[in-house]
């Protein structure tokens, strides 16, 4: 496996074997491993001496299913500290197949230069101008991009939002269908990419030089049993395919920790318009489609097509956290507004979530009205045009409460909250809280020990138990971003079946037996490396808390507040080993 770096200062291309050291990380644990140890911490996340990391998991390009994930690494210009981003289309696979652990984006090109990184079927890597693509958004960049290099690549690529180094703004990944409707949208990886002057990465499907296994026969039947496990998992196999994530709308409104108009109540009292039975019954009423394929390697097809009332395309993948943040946290109800707002955030590359939570927020200051779409789409145009009030919103919600005044900005180390108010469901306000990623429920949601309805036992409006909770949550995620898998095995990982095959995948990968142990261990050490990287760059132990409001504020209709003080958030990882 190599590792490339592409100096965007000096132009250079240099490539090399992966360090010994690595053999066993890939995804996150290689994009914040190389950032502990090659960036300045207190250095400006968009400036020169930060770097980009690009990287599949340790399966990636292997055949395996659903393990199209790849990691990005930076420092955050949104949280200040650590950042690992993933998203799902195909590029995981595409850099896999190639036999890249990581591709390390360095420097800085000049001010007003524009690049392609272009990687060729036989991982020959260039740098090409891309000046003609200034400026453009992602939709239209996808097309060009194809038309020019063909359709058998992978696209990852920045839209206006990225250009103008809006702390709020993704990486759009182009999915089975070559559209950039995958987002790594968390941290502001996008203004990163935009600061280093790069438009895109254009990455052949054709490589031949995939991971190296120590078995190959044993690893092709143990990559049968655990098809197999992730099909026979109900979440998985059955009720993602029919509904998608928007089957969390009801269970999570039912409980009351579904927050809407910013965070002010826990149920919203049209979510029927907006739930997976809704979505599922107007996509098959319009021709569109459930069950859609959006990932390579995917068996799951969680993802979905939403089509408009004349059977155009509008988004791909309309999901439960953009539901939420475009939908429930600005009072909106209708799918289509909320279609098209996510179409917008995908096309300018913003993060639904906290291009969402921003625009909550001023509403909630009574800048807008809740409710109002037009407004909701003019601001996420002005986002993209950077106005001053645009800006605002491409900033997050933070900057909005700042320039307001405003107290209820539902956010932690700058990154919004997701689609889980902390109130009512407490391990996800561990989560939140003491993450080195900020608020980020892929970094450890604790909906299966806290729902009765996936088998949870804990009481989600108490503080019981929800400490161990989110920490062994944290730490499989960790370890699970590693491999390229999609975190929705996650229940056929859990299983006796699902759990042997994918030990017998480790050993027949990497021609040990790692043990038991091995995936704990390595999800410990990944967050022990970001915590170090975040003290170093200033983020202190008082910053892992909750803004106030979610202890004074009761959320309706439980009238819940969060009851963790600040002495049990700092026990979740304080026995964690330093570096």
């Amino acid at each position: 496996m190599k590792f490339v770096r592409v100096n965007m200062t000096t132009q250079a291309i240099t490539s090399q074997d992966a360090p010994a050291d690595y053999r066993t990380l890939g995804g996150r644990g290689l994009t914040s491993t190389l950032i502990y140890r090659e960036v300045p911490p207190k250095c400006d996340p968009l400036g020169p001496e930060n770097k980009l990391v690009f990287a599949p998991g340790f399966l990636g390009g292997l055949s395996l299913v659903n393990t199209s994930r790849v990691s990005i690494g930076a420092k955050s210009p949104l949280t200040g500290g650590i950042k690992e981003s993933n998203a799902g289309g195909k590029m995981g696979t595409a850099l896999g197949g190639l036999g890249l652990a990581a591709l390390i984006v360095e420097g800085q090109a000049r001010s007003g230069a524009c690049f392609i990184i272009v990687i060729d079927e036989k991982g020959r890597v260039r740098l090409e101008d891309g000046q003609k693509y200034r400026g453009a958004r992602t939709y239209a960049l996808a097309e060009d991009l194809f038309r020019v290099y063909g359709p058998d690549n992978a696209v990852m690529c920045i839209g206006p939002a990225g250009e103008h180094l809006l702390s709020s703004a993704s990486i759009q990944s182009t999915d089975v269908d070559g559209r950039p409707c995958r987002s790594a949208g968390r941290g502001g990886l996008g203004a990163v990419m935009g600061a280093k002057g790069l438009k895109a990465l254009v990455v052949s499907e054709k490589g031949g030089a995939r991971p190296e296994l120590a078995d190959p026969l044993e690893f092709k039947e143990a990559a049968k049993v655990f098809a197999q496990a992730v099909m026979e998992s109900p979440f998985s196999g059955k009720i993602l395919r029919a509904q998608g994530t928007a089957v969390l709308v009801g269970p999570l409104n039912a409980i009351g920790a579904f927050p809407c108009y910013n965070a002010t109540r826990g149920y919203f009292d049209e979510w029927n318009k907006i739930s997976g039975d809704a979505l599922a019954e107007m996509t098959a009423k319009r021709g569109g489609q459930m069950g859609h394929q959006g990932c390579s390697r995917c068996i799951v097809h969680c993802s979905n097509i939403y089509q408009d009332a004349e059977g155009r395309y509008v988004t791909g993948s309309l999901e439960y956290e953009t539901i939420w943040a475009l939908g429930a946290m600005l009072g909106l109800s209708d799918l289509d507004a909320i279609a098209k707002l996510d179409f917008l955030c995908d096309d300018i590359g913003l993060d639904t979530m906290n291009a969402g939570t921003a625009m909550a927020v001023a509403m909630d200051a009574g800048r807008y009205a809740f409710g109002d779409a037009e407004a909701a789409v003019d601001l996420l145009e002005q986002a993209a045009a950077a106005s001053e009030m645009g800006r605002l919103i491409g900033n997050g919600p933070e900057a909005v409460g700042r320039y307001f005044h405003h107290h209820r900005v539902p956010a932690c180390k700058g990154q919004s909250i997701a689609a889980y108010d902390p109130r009512g469901l407490h391990g996800n306000a561990v989560t939140y809280a003491t993450s080195p990623q900020g608020a980020d429920h892929t970094a450890g949601n604790t909906l299966s020990t806290n729902l009765a309805a996936f088998g949870g036992k804990l009481d989600p409006t108490q503080p019981d138990g929800q400490i161990e909770a989110s920490r062994k949550a944290q730490i499989s995620v960790a370890a699970l971003d590693c491999t390229g898998l999609c975190l929705f095995v996650g229940g056929a990982l859990a299983g006796p079946k699902g759990g042997e095959a994918f030990h017998r995948l480790l050993k027949a990968r990497f021609g040990e037996d790692l043990g038991p142990d091995f995936m704990p261990r390595l999800g410990r050490t990944i967050l022990a490396v970001e915590f170090a990287f975040n003290r170093s760059a200033g983020l202190t132990p008082d910053l892992d808390r909750l803004p106030e409001f979610f202890y004074r504020e009761p959320l309706p209709p439980n009238n819940s507040v969060v009851l963790l003080n600040n002495d049990d958030l700092a026990r979740a990882f304080a026995d964690l080993e330093p570096i």
